[in-house]
């Protein structure tokens, strides 16, 4: 490509982001060309919801689709230009002055920006191209998004009423009609929303504002770096704990539960130094085969899995929310309760399996989590049989709820989700920095003064680590020979794992990892003789 030609097309795709039309007028426009959002979703490489989310105005057009989508409005709005409804058809008052309709695309002025190609910011007002507030200016100084940045309008105001009009000349006036009583109506009774209604719609609004302050804080940022996308994902990174932060306490904003934010810790949830870790034991495992070498010959091909986002699965656990309380023997466990428990598990009698208290340098009792307690006493109940129960000589626990986080992990599942549809690298890292930095911060971090909870950071870390060891049971139970289980993620299996588990990127779905020794995911072993 010649720099001319290069030139030519960094201009055609500013005009075009310059101009964007409003979300009605981009429905108005396929409809007009009889389009349906899956020809147009396939046309730009998008999915269908997401045209529907442009159309709407739940989302602006971003790439990779974006400047397809752009062409194609543009070309559609030559075709069907917009023209008053008052001043067309064979009833049309001609009397009527037409008014004026902006073409979709039309020249608009350019954002300001610095040496450096960053917006510059100003004073807040509304924007001159979407009336929604932005510091950021145009090179005229008035207030003005860049590019197709700008937010959706909010709903339009009610029309002002028509100025009176001149009196018309005097007309006899018809003899006025006998006068009837009206017959009283009873209006139809307007159903009443029931309780569990009312929660749905209000839940469903909070969800709708707060996934909106996720795609404003990527186009805040990416505005700010001007296109330089690894500079806006810096900059998301760094904002990543206060953001999460303040979705989690708009999130609890209609919650059902109090909790306690900074409660007196025991001495086993405190790290002696600051080097040295608490005594909680979070059951981490690092599990391999004992029949299966890289180094034994072999052709046995084994599949490394990848549980995709398995920390924001295990905000779906058991939390206190209280102050914790001490109790000795089995008086602190109870299903409605959570904490940490000293325990002595029971041996584990299963080398073909991994050990769901993970690999333990030393025998004897040690603290787990409630997370880790809860899969030990499934473990020996008699849906599974396969340890003998551990025996709990004391624990620190308080009320308990499983919903506590699922507000916040449902809204960062959506975001997630919908930047995968949309291949939105920027808001897929922006959002795993959000959860993965809320459970690590948790505790003693200088990095997040809002709380001080390590009790629910171990929780979820263990709650992680229990729901990989249950991908990895389901595996077996489908005849799959499990050869490692590593970390918060990682599966390795022999055979068809496709069968057992859906593939994808999705927080249900599994995909092949892929590192530098392994490319493709899968390598060979061999079977260990004797």
């Amino acid at each position: 490509m010649s720099q001319e030609t290069g030139v030519e097309a960094l201009l055609e795709e500013a005009r075009l982001n310059a101009s964007i039309p409003p979300p009605a007028e981009r429905q108005r426009l396929r409809e007009a060309a009889s389009l349906s959002r899956a020809q147009v979703a396939a046309a730009v490489g998008v999915g269908r919801t997401t045209v529907a989310n442009w159309e709407t105005g739940h989302s602006d057009p971003t790439p990779p689709g974006r400047l397809l989508y752009l062409k194609l409005l543009k070309g559609l709005a030559e075709i069907y230009p917009a023209t008053p409804a008052a001043a067309s058809g064979p009833t049309a008052d001609p009397t009527l002055e037409a008014v004026p309709v902006p073409p979709a695309f039309a020249a608009a002025a350019e954002t300001l920006r610095g040496p450096d190609g960053r917006a510059i910011e100003g004073d807040p007002g509304p924007c001159i191209r979407c009336g929604v507030e932005t510091t950021y200016q145009s090179t005229d100084g008035r207030p003005l998004h860049s590019g197709a940045l700008c937010q959706p309008a909010g709903p339009a105001s009610p029309p002002a009423a028509a100025p009176a009009t001149e009196a018309a000349p005097s007309v006899p006036a018809a003899p006025a009609p006998a006068a009837v009583t009206p017959v009283p109506v009873s209006p139809a009774p307007v159903p009443v929303p029931s309780r569990p209604e009312r929660r749905a719609r209000s839940a469903a609004r909070a969800q709708a504002d707060t996934t909106l302050l996720i795609s404003r804080a990527v186009q805040d940022e990416a505005e700010r770096a001007g296109g330089d996308e690894e500079a806006a994902l810096k900059a998301l990174i760094k904002r990543a704990i206060p953001d999460v932060m303040h979705l989690f306490n708009e999130t609890r904003a209609t919650g059902r539960y109090d909790y306690t934010a900074y409660p007196a810790l025991p001495d086993i949830l405190k790290k002696p130094s600051k080097k040295d870790p608490d005594q909680i034991w979070e059951a981490r495992p690092r599990f391999h085969h004992p029949d299966y070498s890289l180094r034994a010959p072999g052709d046995i091909k084994v599949t490394a899995l990848d549980v995709n986002a398995a920390y924001l699965s295990a905000l779906k656990c058991w939390l206190p929310i209280g102050k914790l309380e001490h109790s000795t023997g089995t008086d602190g466990v109870d299903p409605k309760r959570s904490g940490v428990h000293l325990i002595t598990p029971a041996p584990w009698a299963h080398p073909h399996l991994p050990d769901p208290i993970g690999d333990r340098d030393e025998p004897g009792a040690l603290w787990v989590t409630n997370a880790t307690l809860r899969l030990l006493q499934r473990l020996s109940g008699p849906k599974y049989a396969l340890v003998d129960a551990p025996v709990i000589h004391e624990s620190w626990t308080s009320g308990a709820t499983e919903n506590f986080l699922d507000a916040l992990r449902k809204l960062l599942s959506a975001a997630r989700d919908e930047a995968i549809e949309n291949r939105d690298t920027l808001t897929l890292e922006y959002v795993k920095a959000m959860y993965s930095k809320f459970i690590s911060t948790m505790g003693e971090s200088i990095h997040n003064r809002e709380m001080v909870r390590p009790d629910w950071m171990h929780i979820i870390h263990s709650q992680a680590y229990a729901n990989l060891w249950g991908k990895a049971y389901k595996a077996h139970q489908a005849g799959l020979d499990v050869v490692a289980m590593m970390g918060t993620d990682e599966l390795h299996l022999t055979g068809d794992w496709r069968q057992v588990f859906p593939e994808g990127r999705g927080v249900s779905q599994m995909k092949v990892k892929h590192s530098d020794a392994k490319a493709s995911g899968e390598y060979i072993v061999g079977t260990v003789s004797g």
